[in-house]
């Protein structure tokens, strides 16, 4: 699941490191050695970095099912930390059938050969989200099937929209309407949007401007372009005016506490705010909306994961038949109800739409969203953007988004 996007914690570099040390000494997994496959019934394994106790018995429940189903077994392990567990393993040389993979991941583990590119051999895999297929696409290959996932959207709160005099017409569908908009609320003295000070948010105006810090083959970095530098100008524009605010600004950990407390009459977060607004804030009525279009148009990020099947895998055809059936339209619909995740496929998005009405913004967005930077080698280079972000109200964009062209061209080594 999403929950490390909610706030901001540490992300786990074990599993990069582990890899590459792997494959920098000679034994690693693209090095034309080939498993062999067995026939026989399998006993997959499957580590999971699961959201929570429903999450881990829905994923048990279907894996149990397709077991029976087909004779096969499938042990499904929910990860304490599943970039360290995996990086163990894989340095270990004992990597499970199949497991999470994180979008933000996923480049690093396809670069050194220890994921198995199946994509291309799924029944399913035209009804996949074009821009889910592309965030698990690399060097020209669909690896891995999108698991679920989750798009930005705008929340407001319909009480101090309210207050600060506005109404349904100025829900704002334009950076210029959004502006307008801050300004009345702030003219009420409220605060009108608090965003969080990390690329996982403020990366969304870039896609709105037409830019992005990677192209979209991930072999050339693209930070320094005129787009991005009007997306940071606009947004360094909200935050001196006032009218934008980190969560820290405002004493809360993330986007959805500061919205929930009432201290902000905007915010922009995944729909996982559902589950914290009605369990920690369940009297705050709000409503959701797409993101405000940019220059370019509309632009969103998602945040998925895929189901990786281990290049190293003696059960390679089971699994691909174990994720086939996971990702069916009504297993996806099942897994939306039991833990909050939104089908990565096409054809469920009727059915999902019907069973969460209020969930349509996040559920349009798929259509537009952009996802992370699909690059091995990013991690340093993605924080220290984050922290000229954080600084970025009194800083200078067109210096930020130059250390940051630098950076990624680096890693790239171009």
């Amino acid at each position: 699941m999403f929950q490390g996007r909610i706030r901001k914690t540490a992300i786990a570099v074990a599993a990069a490191g582990a890899l590459a040390v792997t494959s920098a000494c000679g034994s690693g997994f693209d090095d034309g050695a080939t498993t062999q496959q067995s026939s026989g019934p399998a006993a997959l394994q499957v580590l999971i970095g699961s959201s929570g106790e429903a999450e881990t018995k829905a994923v048990n429940d279907a894996a149990a099912k397709w077991a029976t189903a087909t004779g096969n077994t499938a042990t499904v392990t929910p990860a304490q930390d599943l970039s360290q567990q995996l990086g163990q393993a894989f340095a270990g040389d004992s990597p499970p059938d199949v497991f999470y993979v994180d979008a933000s991941r996923f480049a690093d583990y396809a670069s050194v050969g220890a994921l198995e590119p199946y994509g291309d051999k799924l029944a399913n895999k035209g009804d996949f989200y074009d821009s889910l297929k592309q965030t698990f696409t690399y060097d020209g290959k669909f690896y891995c099937a999108p698991k679920d996932f989750s798009t930005l959207a705008l929340q407001v709160n319909t009480d101090l929209w309210t207050k600060a005099g506005l109404t349904d017409a100025d829900l704002p569908t334009t950076w210029e309407q959004l502006q307008t908009a801050a300004e009345k609320i702030k003219a009420k003295g409220l605060t009108p949007l608090v965003v969080g000070d990390t690329r996982d948010r403020i990366g969304a105006f870039l896609v709105q401007a037409g830019g992005w810090l990677i192209s979209t083959d991930g072999k050339q970095a693209t930070a320094d372009s005129p787009e991005n530098l009007q997306a940071l100008t606009y947004f360094q524009g909200l935050q001196k005016k006032g009218l934008a605010v980190f969560p820290k600004q405002v004493d809360a950990g993330w986007g959805g506490e500061a919205f929930g407390k009432g201290k902000a009459v905007m915010t922009i977060e995944g729909n996982w705010i559902k589950g914290a607004m009605a369990n920690d804030f369940p009297n705050v009525k709000y409503t959701v909306h797409e993101l405000p279009a940019g220059p370019k148009g509309k632009g969103t990020l998602s945040f998925t994961n895929c189901w990786g099947i281990s290049a190293k895998s003696k059960f390679k055809d089971q699994a691909i038949k174990f994720v086939e059936a996971m990702t069916s339209v009504d297993q996806q619909l099942a897994y939306a109800k039991a833990f909050g995740v939104m089908p990565s496929l096409k054809t469920a998005k009727d059915g999902y739409a019907q069973q969460f009405p209020a969930d349509g913004p996040f559920v349009t967005g798929a259509d537009y969203a952009h996802g992370p930077v699909n690059a091995p080698k990013m991690d340093s280079v993605l924080s220290d953007f984050d922290t000229q972000l954080q600084k970025l109200a009194t800083g200078d964009p067109k210096a930020v988004l130059e250390r940051v062209q630098k950076n990624v061209a680096a890693a790239l080594g171009s």
